[in-house]
Protein backbone atom coordinates (compact mmCIF):
# COMPACT_ATOMS: atom_id res chain seq x y z
CA UNK A 1 0.00 0.00 0.00
CA UNK A 2 1.38 3.52 -1.12
CA UNK A 3 1.39 6.30 1.36
CA UNK A 4 0.49 9.66 0.84
CA UNK A 5 1.23 11.50 3.19
CA UNK A 6 3.33 14.95 2.93
CA UNK A 7 6.81 13.74 3.18
CA UNK A 8 7.53 17.44 4.91
CA UNK A 9 8.25 17.87 8.62
CA UNK A 10 8.50 20.75 10.81
CA UNK A 11 12.20 20.74 12.68
CA UNK A 12 11.99 21.21 16.34
CA UNK A 13 15.00 22.25 18.45
CA UNK A 14 15.94 22.26 21.79
CA UNK A 15 18.82 25.09 23.24
CA UNK A 16 19.79 26.50 26.38
CA UNK A 17 22.27 28.95 26.42
CA UNK A 18 24.29 29.65 30.13
CA UNK A 19 26.58 32.70 29.57
CA UNK A 20 26.92 32.40 34.33
CA UNK A 21 29.68 29.77 35.42
CA UNK A 22 27.89 27.42 38.06
CA UNK A 23 29.81 28.78 40.58
CA UNK A 24 29.09 32.07 39.97
CA UNK A 25 24.99 31.70 40.46
CA UNK A 26 23.43 31.81 43.98
CA UNK A 27 22.49 28.84 45.62
CA UNK A 28 19.37 28.24 47.31
CA UNK A 29 19.44 26.74 50.49
CA UNK A 30 16.29 27.50 52.26
CA UNK A 31 13.13 29.04 51.10
CA UNK A 32 14.70 32.62 52.75
CA UNK A 33 16.84 32.34 49.94
CA UNK A 34 14.45 31.97 47.01
CA UNK A 35 12.35 34.47 48.61
CA UNK A 36 15.57 37.17 48.86
CA UNK A 37 15.64 36.44 45.10
CA UNK A 38 12.42 36.88 44.01
CA UNK A 39 11.98 40.08 46.02
CA UNK A 40 15.38 41.59 44.32
CA UNK A 41 13.92 40.87 41.08
CA UNK A 42 10.00 41.48 41.30
CA UNK A 43 9.12 44.46 39.31
CA UNK A 44 8.39 46.91 42.76
CA UNK A 45 5.85 49.05 40.63
CA UNK A 46 3.83 46.01 40.27
CA UNK A 47 3.56 43.64 42.99
CA UNK A 48 1.17 45.99 44.44
CA UNK A 49 -0.86 46.14 41.41
CA UNK A 50 -1.56 42.45 40.17
CA UNK A 51 -0.86 38.99 40.37
CA UNK A 52 2.01 37.86 38.99
CA UNK A 53 3.75 34.13 38.90
CA UNK A 54 7.70 33.50 38.06
CA UNK A 55 9.89 30.38 39.24
CA UNK A 56 13.25 29.79 39.44
CA UNK A 57 15.24 26.99 37.35
CA UNK A 58 17.72 25.29 39.62
CA UNK A 59 20.13 22.71 38.92
CA UNK A 60 21.43 19.53 40.96
CA UNK A 61 23.42 21.88 43.35
CA UNK A 62 20.13 24.39 43.88
CA UNK A 63 22.34 26.64 42.05
CA UNK A 64 20.02 29.18 40.41
CA UNK A 65 20.08 28.52 36.41
CA UNK A 66 17.90 31.41 35.63
CA UNK A 67 14.04 32.48 36.57
CA UNK A 68 11.32 32.50 34.06
CA UNK A 69 8.11 34.73 34.07
CA UNK A 70 4.77 32.21 34.11
CA UNK A 71 1.85 34.53 34.40
CA UNK A 72 0.61 38.06 34.67
CA UNK A 73 -2.86 38.77 35.41
CA UNK A 74 -5.34 41.11 37.17
CA UNK A 75 -5.84 41.91 41.21
CA UNK A 76 -7.32 38.36 42.40
CA UNK A 77 -5.44 36.18 40.28
CA UNK A 78 -3.47 34.55 37.42
CA UNK A 79 -3.68 31.63 35.30
CA UNK A 80 -0.32 29.09 35.84
CA UNK A 81 0.04 26.98 33.21
CA UNK A 82 1.78 23.76 34.46
CA UNK A 83 2.66 22.55 30.67
CA UNK A 84 4.40 25.69 30.43
CA UNK A 85 6.60 25.48 33.66
CA UNK A 86 7.69 22.22 33.04
CA UNK A 87 7.91 22.77 29.24
CA UNK A 88 10.65 25.37 30.33
CA UNK A 89 12.21 23.92 32.94
CA UNK A 90 12.59 20.55 30.93
CA UNK A 91 13.95 22.71 27.61
CA UNK A 92 16.46 24.29 30.30
CA UNK A 93 17.89 20.77 31.42
CA UNK A 94 16.56 22.46 35.07
CA UNK A 95 16.88 19.30 37.94
CA UNK A 96 14.33 21.07 40.02
CA UNK A 97 12.07 24.27 40.19
CA UNK A 98 10.50 26.89 43.05
CA UNK A 99 7.47 28.93 41.87
CA UNK A 100 5.92 32.30 43.72
CA UNK A 101 3.47 34.53 43.06
CA UNK A 102 2.18 37.42 44.98
CA UNK A 103 -0.98 38.20 46.70
CA UNK A 104 -1.29 42.27 46.06
CA UNK A 105 -3.79 42.22 49.08
CA UNK A 106 -0.92 41.50 51.57
CA UNK A 107 -2.53 38.72 52.63
CA UNK A 108 -0.07 35.58 52.51
CA UNK A 109 -3.26 33.08 53.26
CA UNK A 110 -2.73 30.98 50.26
CA UNK A 111 -6.14 30.59 48.15
CA UNK A 112 -7.58 26.82 47.91
CA UNK A 113 -6.71 27.37 44.59
CA UNK A 114 -3.13 28.07 45.45
CA UNK A 115 -3.27 24.71 47.15
CA UNK A 116 -4.90 23.00 44.26
CA UNK A 117 -2.07 24.65 42.11
CA UNK A 118 0.76 23.28 44.31
CA UNK A 119 -0.77 19.56 44.42
CA UNK A 120 -1.22 19.77 40.64
CA UNK A 121 2.39 21.05 40.27
CA UNK A 122 4.08 18.59 42.86
CA UNK A 123 2.47 15.44 41.76
CA UNK A 124 3.51 16.57 37.78
CA UNK A 125 6.83 17.07 39.14
CA UNK A 126 7.18 13.72 40.54
CA UNK A 127 5.83 12.33 37.46
CA UNK A 128 8.71 13.88 35.68
CA UNK A 129 11.60 13.91 38.13
CA UNK A 130 11.47 17.45 38.04
CA UNK A 131 10.45 18.37 41.88
CA UNK A 132 8.57 21.57 42.69
CA UNK A 133 10.89 22.00 45.95
CA UNK A 134 8.61 25.43 47.45
CA UNK A 135 5.72 27.62 45.87
CA UNK A 136 6.10 30.99 47.39
CA UNK A 137 3.57 33.87 48.35
CA UNK A 138 4.78 37.32 48.60
CA UNK A 139 3.48 40.35 49.63
CA UNK A 140 4.02 44.09 48.63
CA UNK A 141 3.97 45.04 52.32
CA UNK A 142 7.32 42.34 52.24
CA UNK A 143 7.07 38.86 54.07
CA UNK A 144 6.30 35.76 52.30
CA UNK A 145 4.30 32.09 53.05
CA UNK A 146 6.09 29.15 52.01
CA UNK A 147 4.52 25.83 51.00
CA UNK A 148 7.40 23.95 52.06
CA UNK A 149 8.02 25.33 55.47
CA UNK A 150 4.37 24.77 56.39
CA UNK A 151 4.32 20.76 55.72
CA UNK A 152 2.06 21.68 52.46
CA UNK A 153 5.19 19.66 50.06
Amino acid sequence: MKHTLPTELAEIKLTYQNKVYACDRPQVRSSGDAYWLFDMHWEEDTIALFETAYMLLLDRANRVMGWFKVSQGGMAGTVVDAKLIFATALKARAAAIILAHNHPSANLTPSASDKALTTKLVAAGKALDLPLLDHLILSPEGGYFSFADEGLI
